[in-house]
């Protein structure tokens, strides 16, 4: 509003120096036949354009981009898949079980496919989500956000971590590239203060060894956020499979890789 209103004055006072330049002794009143409010308006719109044109920004998600699969050969999620994972981390046991699920739900006009990942330590559930995915024309998978639930003794102790893209500020990101190039970098989430992970493209050409068997040529990314600066870990996928392995690169010891992939 301040920005307009200057705008306006710089321009009203432009056209009363181009009056008197022309050759006016005396400045017009307002009865005289020079009408100065539409020579105003006249010139404000040519240099400010239509005003409510300008102040409407380009959208980030378009509907129309998104495709109804995610078949991304880094990170295919087929209907009824479920990847399962095993693991230490800091110490401790962990399973965690990515069930694709045929739900939906429409986030931003985008119809997203719902995961469903628990993650267990020492045999006790400690996390219990529901991510939001969807997959463009490019290729890229999307993320849309998560309503995700931890526990402690089979209790709800928190939600903290939450979030949707569109609703109180937080915006979807790139959760894994359609075409990858080393030294991408990209923002997979954000909602201020919850949720800001970022992503970079290392190594196209990485071998990985995980129990569910040796793959080439494998994606290798590394992830991090601005709300834990001292954490960060590497993630391998491989084509056709998917998410293979997740080690701990700084800020602890993890290591978690895929055991198996099931279908219904």
């Amino acid at each position: 509003m301040k920005a307009k209103l200057a705008k306006r004055l710089v321009i009203t006072a432009l056209v009363i120096s181009i009056i008197f330049l022309s050759g006016c002794t005396e400045a017009p009143s307002i009865d005289e036949d020079i009408d100065a409010e539409g020579i105003i308006d006249d010139v404000s719109e040519e240099i400010m354009g239509d005003s409510e044109e300008d102040d409407e920004s380009e959208p980030l998600i378009d509907p129309e981009d998104f495709v109804g699969v995610i078949d991304n050969p880094y990170f295919p999620l087929a209907v009824g898949t479920t990847f399962i994972y095993e693991g230490v981390s800091d110490g401790e046991d962990v399973r965690v079980e990515l069930y694709v699920t045929d739900q939906t739900k429409e986030i931003m006009g985008v119809t997203t496919t719902v995961i469903r990942e628990r993650e267990w330590e020492d045999g006790e559930l400690v996390e219990d989500t529901f991510d939001w995915y969807a997959q463009d024309e490019d290729g890229n998978v999307w993320y849309f956000g998560e309503d995700t639930k931890e526990y402690e003794d089979g209790e709800v102790v928190s939600t903290a971590g939450s979030w949707e893209g569109g609703v109180d500020g937080a915006e979807p990101g790139i959760l894994v590239k359609g075409d990858p190039q080393v030294g991408d970098i990209y923002q997979q989430e954000y909602y201020e203060g919850e949720a800001e992970d970022m992503a970079e493209v290392l190594s196209l050409t990485e071998s990985v060894t995980v129990g569910y068997g040796s793959f080439d040529n494998c994606l290798q990314t590394r992830e991090w956020t601005p709300l834990e600066p001292a954490a960060e870990e590497n993630k391998y996928y491989a084509m056709d499979v998917g998410l293979l392995l997740e080690v701990a690169t700084k800020g602890g010891e993890s290591r978690v890789e895929l055991i198996d992939i099931t279908t219904e």
